[in-house]
C-alpha cells in the first residue's frame, strides 16, 4: 500500500495515475496547493513505474497464484512445453528447461494439488509420522532437514503428522490412508511386530522404515547400524582396561533397543567382562530422573567402570549425576556414546562416541520412499548407516 498524505488534489487525476499499477494507494487530502501536489503525484508515479519494470521478472502478487500460463507468459514458451518441462518430460532441451525452471521460481510456481490429485490420483506429497521422543536431541530438526533436503527440485513435498503418545499408534496412518492425504509414508522408531507396518502392508501402501521388523513380508527400511555400534563400543571399553560395563538405553520397544541388547550380551560375553543393563523407564523416563538414578549408581554397583550409552542426553544426565557422587568421567570410569550432534565433544573434548549422521538419513529415507512410489522391488530397498568412529581418549 502506498500511503500519500497532505495532498490536496483533483482525485481523478491520482486514480488516472494509479490505475495501472499494482498498489493500494490511500490519500488523506490536506491543504497543500493542487499544482504542487500534481507535481510530487506525478513525481510518485514516475518512480512506481520504473520500480514496476524494474521488479517484473521478480515481484510475487501473494494473493495470485501463479499458473502454467504465467510461465508460458514469462518465457515466450508454450503451457505445453512448460509443463512438459515441469514434470520432467522429454524432447525438452537442458536450455529450455533451466528458463522454465528459473521463470517458476521467479513467479512462485507450484503445481495445484487438486489439480494433479484429480488427473494422476497423485497428491505428490510424502507423510512423516514421527514418533515423540523426549530423551532425542535434534533428531527430529536433522531428519526433517535431509528428506527435505533430497526432495528438493522433485515434485514431492513433505507433511509431518506427529504421533501422540496416548492415542491408538495406529491413528496417524490410518488417517493418511482414508483421506489419501499423500502417496508415500515414512514411519520412525519401529518395533518387530509394528501394527502400523502390518496395516500398511495389508493395504498394499508405499511406505519406508527408519528400523527393522520381523515381518517376513518384505519392505523397505533404512536402518542405524546398532549392532557394529555395540561392538565397537565393548571392543573399546575393554582396550581401555574396563571389565565391568553398563549399558544405558531406555527400552522403548524398537527394534533397535532389542537388537541393542542382544548384540551387547554376546560381546561382553566374548570379551570376558560382565555387563548390567539399565532400561527401565522409572530411571529413564526422563533426563532429571536419569541423572537422579545416576547419583545412586556407584551405591548400587560400585564395581562399574564402563559405560556405553545410546542416548546423548541421558548420557549428560549420567556424566552429571555421577559426578555428584564423585565419580569422574575419565578416572573412575569411561564412556562411549551414540552421536548425532555436536553437544558432547563441545562440552567433554576427550569423550568418545560413535556418530550416526542423521541428516544422511533423512536423505536416504526419502530416496527410498521416491524408489518405492516408482514400483521399484521393496526387497531391494532395504540399506543400513553404517556407523562413524569418533575416539578421542588418548
Amino acid at each position: 500500500m502506498i500511503v500519500i498524505r497532505n495532498v490536496a488534489i483533483d482525485f481523478d487525476f491520482l486514480q488516472e495515475a494509479f490505475q495501472h499499477l499494482s498498489f493500494t494507494v490511500q490519500i488523506t487530502p490536506l491543504s497543500y496547493p493542487c499544482e504542487i501536489a500534481r507535481t510530487r503525484c506525478l513525481a510518485v508515479k514516475k518512480c512506481l513505474n520504473q520500480d514496476a519494470d524494474r521488479n517484473k521478472m521478480t515481484r510475487k502478487d501473494p494473493l495470485k497464484r501463479a499458473t502454467l500460463k504465467t510461465v508460458a507468459d514469462l518465457t515466450g514458451l508454450s503451457p505445453s512445453t512448460v509443463s512438459l518441462s515441469l514434470r520432467n518430460g522429454g524432447n525438452v532441451s537442458p536450455q529450455t528447461r533451466e528458463k522454465i525452471a528459473q521463470a517458476a521460481k521467479i513467479v512462485g510456481y507450484v503445481p495445484n494439488r487438486a489439480g494433479v490429485r484429480l488427473r494422476t490420483g497423485r497428491t505428490n506429497v510424502f507423510s512423516l509420522v514421527l514418533s515423540t521422543d523426549n530423551n532425542s536431541i535434534d533428531f527430529t530438526r536433522m531428519l526433517i532437514q535431509g528428506i527435505g533436503s533430497h526432495l528438493e527440485g522433485t515434485r514431492f513435498h513433505l507433511n509431518v503428522v506427529p504421533e501422540i503418545a496416548t492415542r491408538d499408534p495406529l491413528d496417524s496412518v490410518r488417517y493418511v490412508l482414508e483421506n489419501r492425504s499423500s502417496d508415500g509414508i515414512i514411519l520412525t522408531h519401529t518395533t518387530a511386530n509394528d501394527p502400523r507396518v502390518e496395516y500398511l502392508l495389508d493395504a498394499g501402501f508405499p511406505f519406508v522404515c527408519h528400523g527393522r521388523t520381523a515381518f517376513q513380508s518384505p519392505h523397505a527400511f533404512h536402518d542405524f547400524n546398532v549392532e557394529k555400534l555395540v561392538r565397537t563400543a565393548v571392543t573399546r571399553l575393554v582396550d581401555l582396561g574396563r571389565k565391568s560395563l553398563l549399558l544405558i538405553s531406555l527400552d522403548n520397544v524398537t527394534t533397535n533397543f532389542a537388537n541393542t541388547v542382544a548384540t551387547f550380551e554376546s560381546e561382553v560375553a566374548k570379551a570376558g567382562a560382565t555387563g548390567r543393563l539399565i532400561s527401565a523407564p522409572e530411571h529413564l523416563a526422563s533426563a532429571k530422573d536419569a541423572r537422579r538414578y545416576a547419583e545412586t549408581l556407584a551405591r548400587d554397583f560400585p564395581e562399574f567402570d564402563g559405560i556405553i550409552c545410546i542416548n546423548e542426553l541421558l548420557a549428560l544426565a549420567f556424566i552429571s549425576g555421577l559426578q555428584e557422587s564423585g565419580q569422574v568421567l575419565g578416572r573412575e570410569y569411561d564412556l562411549v556414546c551414540r552421536q548425532t550432534t555436536d553437544i558432547l565433544p563441545t562440552l567433554y573434548p576427550d569423550i568418545d562416541t560413535i556418530s550416526e549422521d542423521l541428516f544422511a538419513t533423512g536423505e536416504e529415507l526419502a530416496k527410498l520412499l521416491i524408489k518405492v512410489v516408482a514400483g521399484e522391488d521393496v526387497r531391494e530397498l532395504k540399506t543400513f548407516h553404517e556407523p562413524k568412529l569418533c575416539w578421542r581418549k588418548s
